[in-house]
């Protein structure tokens, strides 16, 4: 898969917005920022579908991954985007840093920790931030957010190696 993939997810509280750009995508924040129902919802709708009250919108299909199986399961899942909560300790694993890298999926990733075995960029690490109360009965908007700035260094270091994410980067 290539390109980037609008994603809006639904119900009658809450929204999220947001736009995947690479394959491996991050998010980032405190407790209560609601990253985990964002995966709740995607849950609730590939589990109860159109009955869930959940609307997901986005060219591909959008689906989480977790459990013991997941090596059995992500192996038959083709250009959908994947996502993943920080309670599967598996995302750590060497054995799905190989798996993402053959896979022709996108893959964002719910986590407070540093991921090492995964080549992901800087800017694609976000926040979810929310506008309106939380939890209020009414509709809550969240939209993710660049944790790190495009701060440019060009002209400014000349380093003798670059070490990119993949062979498309540009470099």
């Amino acid at each position: 898969m290539k390109g980037m993939y609008h994603i809006i997810v639904q119900n009658n509280k809450l929204r999220y917005e947001m736009d995947i750009r690479r394959n491996i995508t991050i998010i980032r924040g405190d407790s209560a920022t609601g990253k985990t129902q964002l995966i709740n919802l995607l849950e609730q709708a590939a589990v109860f579908g159109e009955s869930s009250g959940v609307d997901v919108v986005c060219q591909r299909p959008c689906r989480t991954l977790g459990g013991n199986d997941w090596n059995l399961v992500l192996p038959n899942i083709h250009e959908q985007i994947i996502f993943i909560d920080e309670e599967n300790r598996f995302v750590k694993s060497q054995e799905f840093a190989a798996a993402v890298k053959a896979s022709d999926n996108y893959f964002v990733i719910v986590t407070r920790e540093d991921l090492p075995n995964l080549p992901y960029s800087v800017d694609e690490i976000y926040g979810i931030h929310t506008s309106g109360k939380y939890h209020d009965l009414k509709r809550t908007y969240n939209e993710l957010y660049r944790i790190y700035s495009g701060t440019s260094f060009l002209g400014k270091v000349r380093p003798e190696a670059v070490v990119v994410e993949d062979s498309n980067s540009g470099y």
